[in-house]
Formats: structure tokens, sequence, C-alpha cells
């Protein structure tokens, strides 16, 4: 078979439509905070939202869209919230603005929050083209599936994976490098709770690795860097991961 009949041969997988979720992703999270903008695109939006769901054969788009619209006030509220939990958090931040407009962290959970809410419609596949978009942007890896409540901190981004069956509570905090991970990668378990639970005024700090759908961390707890956490532990915990090391000098004869 030459180059060209395999061409032929090879299934359409419209991959071009990863610029156009990017720019459909970019202009819903513009939206969210400029009324100007959202009424001045609204209807490029619309249309752009079904040329995607015709593409990838979701039936009813303008229904779906319509539906979806309707969640946009609750996903602003629940993103003001997490912008002020960032201003209060980090003593690097000068003021609320500085957090919409320039934290990778808070850019990466809007488009979680901005997906989920497709992920809960039964969107197929385009929850997961904007969550990657978002990945590349900012580093930080958050499946449309998993479940976060309010209140949610990222600092610094980079690095993290949250995984689809990760729940999260309110007040979390989650630093640069963490992983809420599944133990075992086998495909018999897609329809099992693979990522653990964390309840609420959880801090985890960077490099921090919890693996496994039976886990839970008690509400108030601390994880410090690089702890590896496979079994549950109760509220009001402290982790902490302890290398020992040694310094050597040399003498200068």
């Amino acid at each position: 078979m030459n180059v060209i009949e395999q061409k032929v041969s090879f299934k359409n997988h419209h991959v071009c439509l990863k610029d156009n979720v990017e720019i459909f992703t970019k202009q819903l999270f513009y939206s969210l905070f400029d009324e100007s903008y959202y009424q001045e695109n609204v209807t490029s939006i619309e249309d752009r939202f079904i040329k995607i769901a015709s593409k990838l054969s979701i039936e009813n788009p303008k229904e779906l869209w319509s539906e979806y619209q309707t969640k946009f006030s609750s996903v602003r509220a629940q993103l003001d919230q997490d912008a002020l939990a960032a201003e209060q958090n980090d003593p690097a931040a000068k003021s609320l603005e500085e957090i919409y407009l320039a934290y990778p962290g808070f850019h990466a959970i809007a488009i979680y929050r901005l997906s989920h809410e497709l992920f809960k419609l039964n969107v197929p596949i385009l929850p997961r083209m904007m969550s990657e978009y978002a990945h590349g942007l900012t580093g930080t890896d958050i499946h449309p599936g998993a479940m976060i409540g309010n209140s949610f901190f990222i600092d610094h981004a980079t690095g993290i994976v949250i995984g689809e069956t990760s729940v999260i509570k309110d007040h979390v905090k989650i630093y640069q490098g963490v992983t809420l991970g599944g133990l075992q990668v086998k495909k018999s378990l897609s329809c099992t709770k693979r990522h653990p639970t964390i309840e609420n005024n959880v801090t985890i700090y960077a490099n921090a690795t919890i693996l496994g759908g039976d886990v839970i961390v008690g509400a108030n707890s601390i994880i410090g860097a690089n702890v590896c956490l496979i079994v549950s532990i109760p509220e009001n915990s402290i982790l902490t991961y302890k290398k020992e090391f040694k310094i050597r000098t040399t003498t200068v004869w």
C-alpha cells in the first residue's frame, strides 16, 4: 500500500478540533469575568460549540448549550470563592485582581469548573479536550470528572495531577507537584473509585503523592512535602517525610 492509499484508509479523527476547542475554552473563560465580552461574543461562542459538537457527533447541541449556559452564574460564584482563597492564603498575592489575571492555579481551576459542568451533562470528549488545553497552559492536569468543593486553592500549579474519581472537599490547599492518583492502572478498574478523597481544610504540600480510591485524608490534616500516602488518616493528622543526609566539608590545606 502506498502512502496516499494509507492516508485514504485512515479514519478521520478531526484532530484540527484542538484549535477550535482552545478558542472556545478561552472565550468561555473570558466571558465568565467580563459581561461586555460575553454579550459581544455569545453568538460566536454558541456557534463554535455547535460546530465542535457536530464534529464529535454530540446529539442536541442547541439544547445542551442552553442548559450549559444556566451553569455559568454558579461557576462564577465558585470561582470568586477560589480567588478569595488564593488571596487569603498566598503571602505573595498583592491583590484580588492579580489572582484573576496572573495565577495559573486559578486559571486551571476555572477551566476545570467549566469542563466539569459539561462532564456532568454527559458530553463526551470535549471536557477532556478542555482540560488538556488547561494542562498545556498551566502544567496542572485536573480530570473534569473530579469532584472539587468550594474555596479551592492551587499554589504554583506546575506538575499537579488530580485523577478522575478524586473527591476534594472545601477549603483545600494544594501545592506544586502533588498527585492524587490510583494505586493500580488497570482498564478493568475504569468504573471504580480509583483516586483519594480529601476532606475539608486539608493542606497538601509540594510533591506529595496520595494514591488509592479507598484512601481518605481526614479534615484539618497537613500532608508534608514529598510524603507518599496509600492509607487513610484521621482528622487533624500531620504527616511529614524525613530524609537523613550528611553534609561533608572539605579541608583546605
